[in-house]
């Protein structure tokens, strides 16, 4: 049985680096084009990923940038043909409040956050519509859902990113693509690290990784639209 290509962007750390090691080691043989601007550290994650059992390649991209993305859709597809899992990961956090906030700090954040799955999804996902099946996957967050008091652009950025998934929704019910929207809540990452809150306080990355794996295991007569994710001792 040939195994599924799974595409990650910001696979380099955190969410995108825990989800990639979660497939690698849960789909035995799962092809994996891992995506990030660091492509040390995406190296470091695809040895992990293949000595999990995986096949995997490294694609350093700013998937922000439009033409990047469309030597990335190139690379990837000469490489592993169709991608069959989109995982639209890659984002950035900045906290400002609105009058703070610069034209520059608001453009990097939509740019980072939302144009970067814009772009992304647009070059993969005709393949999957002409093949009638795929999963895109948009990794929202609670700040996409509810405002949060100096993250302007963040949140901004955030809940374009969830109109988005939805508007992708309505538009691919009948296609056989699914698009799943996930929001979690604080997760651990390398920028929790100085922060003096208690590890028990914040999600860990494996969790929220889990959860894009059932998503997908699901059979292709249900899909999960959305899936909010919170720490069990509440949000910080």
């Amino acid at each position: 049985m040939i195994k599924p290509v799974v595409l990650i962007t910001g696979a380099s750390q955190g969410i995108g680096a825990a989800i990639a090691r979660t497939f690698a080691q849960e789909i035995r043989g799962v092809r994996l084009a891992l995506v990030a601007r660091n492509a040390k550290n995406l190296a470091a994650i695809a040895r992990a990923c293949v000595k999990a059992g995986a096949t995997a390649e490294t694609f350093a991209c700013d998937v922000a940038d439009e033409s990047a993305v469309a030597a990335l859709a190139t690379a990837v597809t000469k490489r592993f043909g169709a991608v069959d899992v989109l995982i639209n990961n890659a984002g950035a956090f900045a906290m400002a409040s609105f009058v703070e906030t610069t034209v520059a700090d608001f453009d990097r954040m939509i740019a980072t956050n939302l144009r970067s799955a814009f772009l992304v999804t647009r070059a993969f996902l005709p393949a999957m519509l002409e093949r009638r099946r795929g999963d895109v996957f948009f990794m929202s967050s609670i700040a996409g859902l509810g405002a949060y008091p100096n993250a302007t652009a963040y949140c901004a950025a955030k809940f374009g990113l969830t109109g988005l998934a939805k508007v992708l929704r309505a538009e691919t019910k009948a296609t056989g693509v699914r698009v799943c929207c996930v929001h979690p809540g604080a997760t651990w990452s390398p920028s929790w690290s100085a922060s003096g809150v208690k590890p028990e306080r914040i999600m860990p990355a494996e969790d929220v990784a889990r959860a894009f794996l059932d998503v997908y295991r699901l059979t292709r007569r249900s899909v999960v639209e959305e899936i909010v994710l919170r720490p069990q001792l509440g949000d910080l």
